[in-house]
């Protein structure tokens, strides 16, 4: 319970008092749950089954409305993923501006509600928690310096709010039509029996509020202008983690209570997951504005990992839950390279930049090595998911494993588009020397862009058990032969 409740007490400290505050304390408060992380994730490396661990089981509105919290090796991976970037994002994400007590505050408190998500073992909790995550991104987004900020965060919060909606109406008919004594508890909502039809309709509401947070084509329009003219906080906290949310939704909440419906939403969420792959790394080639690059970007890589996750294989599981820390540790990266980068020159125009690496050669090396391990060149922290997840399609249907695997020329194209502009090219622009706080977030982001491309095992072995759980659970329903 200490990683939900430490880090939402901790954000409303800092934002009484946090003006006598350094960025470093907002830090130590950001990195403290990551212990707790750390500690539970190894114990859920011999944890197989969500169903049966519990952390905390609290009677809360009454008998039947409980705070339950679980974990398996999938939860442990997630927020060790959530706890290790929010120190990072915090202490480099968040400008001394006037914005930066509150932007750290919002920062720390959608680090517990994050917890809350990857750890509810309840519909309402996951519910709750789910939609308090949504709040500090809002504020955070509100205060981007664009024109149309409040229409840009308006559309943000129509789309995942009516995917919310869909998602706790879908909820509350499951919980008075299809369980006993109104039970929201995880095990009684996968448990219960669903008609073709109600599959249908109840998983598709679900299948709504995890494609728009993700985002999957065509629920992605609220995407790339979020993740461009957000503060960069709002940026990472948005790609790094929040879309993650989706992901772990598709994984832990409709594919085993869902599995009927499968056989009615699988070709046209493989399609749509692929069209995503092409259509964000096509436009992706087009973009001068590196945000805005790297948005596209993470529309081509998240449609990759969401097609794996319904090949239903145990490659396309494993890779797809890699590859979802993968591109976290990696898009964080890639934003605060953008973010120094713009706080030094004043621009992210490739066009307008070039001739970086002559005043910083260190820094070049970094911005190298991040971006190498997004295009996942082997012996980067890139290179084992995508290959799992293209096996994987592959394994399913050779067609969509090509279509697929022209991400990664695509990628290398718009990648080596961005450093040749930007750092190699012609240009005068000048780096200043980075402050300590931008090179310990940088040297942990290349350490581990390097140490999962070598090691990926120490991901892989923990999410083994699971991912089997997760397949057990759907070939229980008669899906799966």
């Amino acid at each position: 319970m200490i990683l939900i409740f430490f880090p939402i007490i901790a954000s409303i400290v800092f934002a009484l008092i946090g003006k006598r505050f350094n960025q470093w304390i907002g830090f130590a408060l950001a990195a403290i749950p990551l212990y707790f992380a750390m500690d539970l994730f190894h114990h859920s490396g011999g944890t197989s089954s969500f169903t049966s661990t519990t952390l905390a089981d609290y009677p809360w509105l009454s008998q039947n409305f409980r705070f339950t919290l679980g974990y398996d090796g999938i939860t442990g991976i997630l927020l060790l993923l959530a706890n290790g970037l929010l120190p990072l994002i915090v202490l480099s994400g968040v400008r001394d501006d006037d914005n930066r007590v509150r932007n750290t505050a919002l920062a720390l408190f959608m680090q517990g509600t994050l917890n809350g998500v990857f750890m509810a073992k309840d519909g309402l909790m996951f519910y709750i928690f789910w939609e308090l995550a949504l709040l500090p991104i809002y504020f955070i987004t509100l205060s981007m310096k664009h024109g149309n900020a409040f229409k840009i965060t308006l559309r943000f919060f129509l789309y995942t709010f009516i995917g919310s909606l869909a998602m706790l109406a879908s909820l509350m008919y499951i919980v008075i039509f299809k369980t006993t004594n109104f039970s929201f508890a995880y095990s009684d909502i996968a448990a219960a029996n669903y008609s073709l039809t109600e599959s249908i309709w109840l998983g598709g509401g679900f299948l709504l509020a995890f494609a728009v947070k993700i985002p999957i084509v065509p629920f992605h329009s609220w995407q790339a202008d979020t993740y461009t003219h957000s503060p960069t906080v709002g940026s990472m906290l948005l790609s790094g983690i929040m879309l993650k949310m989706g992901l772990y939704g598709l994984m832990r909440w409709y594919l085993p209570v869902f599995p009927e419906s499968l056989e009615y939403y699988k070709p046209l969420l493989l399609a749509l997951s692929i069209l995503g792959v092409i259509y964000g790394a096509v436009i992706a080639l087009r973009q001068q504005d590196m945000k805005r690059l790297i948005a596209f970007s993470s529309l081509s890589h998240v449609g990759l990992i969401a097609a794996g996750i319904f090949t239903l294989s145990l490659d396309g599981l494993q890779g797809a839950v890699l590859q979802m820390v993968v591109h976290g540790i990696n898009v964080v990266g890639l934003f605060l390279a953008v973010e120094i980068i713009e706080s030094h020159t004043g621009s992210r125009n490739i066009i307008d930049l070039g001739g970086l690496a002559k005043t910083n050669r260190w820094f070049t090396v970094a911005f190298v090595i991040i971006a190498l391990g997004a295009t996942a060149v082997p012996m980067t922290n890139g290179f084992p998911g995508e290959f799992l997840l293209l096996k994987s399609l592959f394994e399913t249907k050779p067609s969509m494993a090509l279509i697929s695997g022209t991400t990664i020329i695509l990628c290398a194209a718009y990648m080596l588009r961005m450093l040749q502009f930007s750092i190699f090219g012609e240009g005068e622009s000048v780096l200043k020397q980075l402050n300590f706080g931008q090179w310990l977030s940088l040297a942990v982001i290349v350490a581990l862009v390097l140490f999962l491309g070598i090691f990926p095992q120490s991901i892989l072995d923990t999410m083994q058990g699971p991912v089997n759980s997760l397949i057990e659970m759907i070939k229980a329903k008669g899906v799966m032969s």
